[in-house]
């Protein structure tokens, strides 16, 4: 069976560089786990590392998360459905919210719970995905104070995951602003601007962030070394702390060109082919993985000289060209993976989840020149 490894060396070393950085700028921070679809096995490796506060969008890794660690604080960082308001409170430290009506829910909740729950107000600066309207911030939070059971500790927005609106000084500027407005309006003091994620990350090294925004949620940067503002990789971080290994199942010298009328495929697609291969053969590798346990455009063969040629539910076949490595069934093939093909690889239970502890010694010592 295919598997997913998980090197708890690597994102415990990208763990500790994002807390330094964040210590030195007197940022406080919690890591977005919903990459681990609630595994047990990788949380427990995660909570070891990270075990403060942990943010999730769903309630089922949430539950996890707190029957591993019960002291670590939860944060469900999307507008909660009304009818989850019991189950919200009751695996969930904090909430993010945008709703009256349903942190009203929240509040019948947490009394009969006997909790106060706190709850973080998202505010759209752009992205069009949740948020009140920034203008409307000292009015809801208004409202919002006067609930009971409820503890307002921040605003919060949320910027390029849907629209693509990437973050700048601007924007956390004018947010900033519309805190000390609602500040002096209400005569409080709110602790929290979360307004920071992994693609904020960037504008610390160029020293643009607001003093008033210190909080950030972190997850694809924790777990890939990723700039995701510039569509590159930080130095001095890991990029592969997942990785994926399926297993050889058939192996065998066949043409480059399929023979015979196209019709399409699983995927609706009618697959192209270079015909200046016809009549050439090479030898092809079937492995244990498709597309049903992950995304083949998001992966890539570690070793040279393999090329993906395509996918069918739960095989992938592989170029190996004149197998000049010597591949055998029952061989593996390792593949890097980003942030999309962990994901589905995570939320499949076909993949089985390994965890690795050690980090090779020619790997750490180039990381510690790159610093």
């Amino acid at each position: 069976m295919s598997y997913i490894t998980l090197n708890t060396s690597k994102l415990h070393h990208n763990y500790n560089y994002l807390n330094q950085l964040f210590e030195e700028h007197h940022i406080e921070w919690a890591v977005v786990a919903k990459l681990l679809c609630g595994n047990e096995k990788f949380l427990k490796c995660l909570l070891k590392i990270c075990g403060r506060e942990v943010c999730d969008s769903r309630l089922t890794n949430l539950r996890h998360i707190k029957e591993i660690s019960a002291k670590t604080q939860t944060v469900y960082i999307k507008p909660p459905a009304k009818r989850l308001a019991e189950s919200i409170v009751k695996y969930a430290d904090v909430s993010f919210n945008t709703e009256l009506e349903t942190i009203k829910a929240l509040s019948e909740e947490a009394i009969n719970q006997k909790k106060i729950h706190k709850i973080v107000i998202m505010v759209e600066m752009g992205e069009l995905r949740e948020g009140i309207m920034a203008k409307n911030l000292p009015q809801f939070y208004g409202e919002a104070k006067k609930i009971p059971n409820i503890e307002i500790v921040g605003i919060g927005t949320n910027l390029n995951c849907l629209n693509g609106i990437l973050p700048d000084e601007k924007k956390l500027i004018k947010l900033n602003r519309f805190k000390e407005i609602t500040e002096e309006i209400h005569q409080t003091k709110i602790p929290f601007i979360s307004a920071g994620s992994s693609v904020t990350i960037p504008l610390i090294f160029k020293d643009k962030i607001p003093e008033g925004i210190n909080h950030f949620r972190v997850g694809e940067t924790l777990f890939f070394g990723t700039d995701v503002y510039n569509d590159s990789v930080i130095s001095g971080m890991y990029q592969d702390v997942f990785k994926l290994t399926a297993e050889i199942i058939e192996i065998v010298e066949k043409p480059m060109i399929p023979a015979g009328d196209a019709g399409t495929n699983l995927t609706g697609e009618i697959p192209q082919h270079d015909e200046r291969k016809k009549g050439r053969t090479s030898f092809r590798a079937i492995v244990d993985v498709g597309i049903l346990d992950v995304d083949i455009r998001h992966i890539e063969p570690l070793s040279s000289g393999i090329e993906i040629i395509g996918a069918s539910s739960d095989m992938m076949i592989l170029d190996l060209a004149t197998n000049d490595r010597d591949y055998h069934v029952g061989d593996t093939i390792d593949f890097s993976m980003n942030y999309m093909a962990v994901l589905r690889a995570m939320n499949s239970e076909y993949i089985d989840k390994v965890v690795e502890h050690k980090i090779n010694a020619r790997q750490f010592k180039i990381l510690e020149n790159s610093n």
